[in-house]
């Protein structure tokens, strides 16, 4: 007898395909790069520098203020001659403006520095930044019009309705491997022949560890992520698989897909990044090596693709490609995020804001590596929220606020 999977409830229009027929942006494409010295950033840029004439940046964000991020940002205005540069820390920020000094650069400085980068004439802002602090700017490159090519996922967990209410459809371009993949499998159909969404994870550093070896999991292990290179904020996660729970919420923004809808399975080789199920039986999947050049480059490019911005599948070699089903048991992140979600309003921003705490504390010290998705479930248990309907931008920023309140001060009593 036949599965009978439920029917996708779409709260709203999915994404418009990446592999759109039209192409009716400006080129060269004038590029605003948030948080350019990290790992997505820095990867955007190669791509920008190895397709000369197709872009031109016309604005840097950083939020970090070392000598070694402050060396690698005055590199990047050497190379590629922004018109403005946004850095977030007030101490970093007059060293860079005493660099430029009588330069032809706009230096903004503070807070608010990138939400007013994101505004700035462009054709698209690529949000690289790393964690909460990004839904700022992302409200704000929407609200200018802007195509949002979205790597920080936070910006969706946290402000989700209020983004998507705002962003026009195909405005906002999934970065993220999984998401681009999703969108790349959904060029394949329909919008109402879809099925299910089906993300796939690595199951991280510790997959087949026991829960005695979880216990005893540090910082070094846990910065150690086996396919990818990435900050450290994403590895941590990576290893709790609460990424893979924030990516369940931002799938079902992204593509208005129910959350009964959307699958999670472990695929250690990472070179399937998710698949799409149709009303037929079919599944589409999207494969390459473990790689981020690829969707970068399509948020960049959208609808176009670039010529070789990835490695290739070699196909003349045997592979071996393995999908085991998610143990919920030893890894609850992902099944607390899909309550989170599920409940709406206000929860999905406490859960990001109550693991970033959490993984702070991790990171510091004050708290076990098997501790910090139990203080995101403690946080949960604990909020009373609101309705979707309810959201505004000062209710979540008060819940992301709470949220790293009582994390802290339960880490701090305990």
């Amino acid at each position: 007898m036949p599965v009978s999977h439920p029917k996708p409830n779409r709260s709203h229009t999915p994404l418009a395909p990446l592999l759109g027929d039209a192409d009716s942006g400006t080129w060269p494409r004038r590029v605003c790069i948030l948080g350019s010295t990290g790992s997505i950033g820095s990867q955007a840029l190669e791509i920008i520098r190895a397709h000369a004439g197709q872009f031109e940046v016309v604005a840097l964000s950083a939020t970090g203020v070392s000598d070694r991020s402050i060396d690698a940002l005055m590199s990047q205005i050497s190379e590629f001659s922004p018109r403005v540069v946004a850095v977030s820390d007030e101490q970093g920020g007059a060293r860079i403006r005493e660099l430029l000094a009588g330069a032809t650069v706009e230096v903004l400085i503070g807070a608010d520095a990138a939400t007013e980068a994101a505004a700035i004439d462009c054709d698209v802002v690529l949000n690289a930044l790393a964690g909460a602090i990004g839904l700022r700017p992302s409200l704000a490159a929407v609200r200018a019009g802007r195509t949002l090519a979205l790597a920080n996922k936070e910006s969706l967990v946290v402000g989700g309705p209020l983004l998507m209410a705002m962003a026009a459809p195909g405005q906002v371009v999934p970065v993220d491997s999984e998401h681009s993949a999703l969108a790349q499998c959904l060029a394949a159909g329909k919008p109402e022949e879809i099925s299910r969404l089906v993300l796939t994870a690595s199951g991280g550093a510790f997959r087949k560890f026991t829960p005695e070896q979880l216990a005893n999991v540090t910082v070094e292990k846990a910065l150690k992520h086996p396919n990818w290179e990435m900050g450290p904020l994403v590895t941590i996660n990576s290893a709790t698989m609460v990424n893979k729970g924030l990516e369940l919420i931002e799938a079902h923004l992204l593509f208005g897909i129910s959350y009964d809808c959307i699958d999670v399975v472990i695929h250690p080789q990472q070179l399937i990044h998710s698949m799409v199920e149709f009303v037929d039986g079919a599944t589409i999947a999207q494969a390459s090596p473990p790689d981020m050049h690829l969707p970068i480059a399509l948020g960049l490019a959208w609808p176009r693709r670039l010529v070789d911005v990835s490695p290739r599948i070699d196909w003349t070699t045997t592979h071996t490609w393995e999908f085991f089903p998610l143990d919920d048991a030893r890894f609850p992140a992902v099944s607390l995020a899909r309550a989170a979600g599920t409940a709406g309003g206000t929860h999905p921003a406490v859960f990001n804001a109550a693991n970033e705490a959490a993984v702070a504390a991790f990171a510091g010290g004050s708290l076990k590596f098997t501790d910090i998705v139990p203080a995101i479930e403690a946080a949960l248990a604990a909020h009373s929220g609101i309705s979707d309907d309810h959201v505004t931008l000062q209710a979540v920023l008060e819940a992301d606020a709470w949220a790293r309140g009582y994390v802290t001060s339960a880490i701090a009593g305990a």
